[in-house]
């Protein structure tokens, strides 16, 4: 279970988002929690959802050079 600090307002949550220059009204990230497309909690009326998985969103993507993942994969290309 995450942490109580892990849980943050929809506000905050845009916020995070705004610092990265990618901006969403609070409700828009209310309607991915209640969609199921972030993970959320409700408590007194209120929407919360993980800290991570917004900064997962600001996040660039990692990538993997084909080579790394299987280097026998492409021989048959380069012949």
């Amino acid at each position: 279970m995450p942490a109580a600090s892990d849980w943050i307002t929809l506000a905050e949550a845009a916020a995070i988002l705004r610092a990265a220059n990618i901006h969403f009204q609070p409700a828009t990230i209310g309607a991915w929690a209640r969609t199921g497309k972030l993970q959320s909690i409700k408590l007194g009326g209120r929407r919360f959802v993980r800290r991570g998985e917004i900064r997962a969103l600001v996040a660039a993507p990692r990538r993997v050079r084909a080579s790394d993942l299987q280097p026998a994969l492409f021989e048959d290309l380069a012949r």
